[in-house]
């Protein structure tokens, strides 16, 4: 597997570039595009909503709204994505520790672009903690506190 630096494209990630990364896949693959960087400091990630999302076939069919634990997953993946990126490494094992201070304050439907900025509050060993806030068109419309372990294998 070929691995991606900081060195190679220092401040965004594909898709193809996350795909490697993270262990995640349609349809839980919930970042598009890592549009600005700065290590695993600060992160923007990009999910466009489409109305093909598996979930709106049932959350909720006549009025879909894309649910909020999948936009504080979305988050984390960025989160994710931002530290292999720093580090230089896949991601074996990941584990969600917490989800703090989540807050829901408009609906995401299809046709959204939604922005995950993430930043970090503190790292401590294996142990990332991040503020992560959801935009779309520049109106704040999820926020949380997660932290996540990465585990280098068993």
């Amino acid at each position: 597997m070929k691995t991606y630096t900081m060195n190679e494209n220092p401040q965004t990630a594909d898709i193809n570039v996350i795909k490697k990364l993270i262990p995640h896949a349609y349809p839980f693959l919930l970042v598009d595009k890592i549009v600005e960087m700065d290590g695993d400091e600060y992160g923007i990630g990009v999910k466009n909503v489409t109305i093909n999302e598996p979930f709106f076939q049932g959350h909720f069919p006549d009025n879909p709204i894309m649910p909020g634990v999948l936009q504080i997953e979305g988050m984390a993946q960025t989160a994710a994505v931002m530290c292999m990126l720093k580090y230089n490494t896949k991601i074996p094992n990941i584990f969600f520790m917490t989800i703090d201070k989540a807050r829901f304050r408009k609906p995401v439907i299809p046709g959204d672009i939604l922005y995950y900025h993430l930043k970090i509050i503190r790292k401590r060993a294996n142990v990332w903690k991040y503020k992560g806030e959801a935009y779309v068109l520049g109106s704040l419309v999820a926020e949380a506190e997660i932290s996540a372990m990465i585990e280098a294998g068993r």
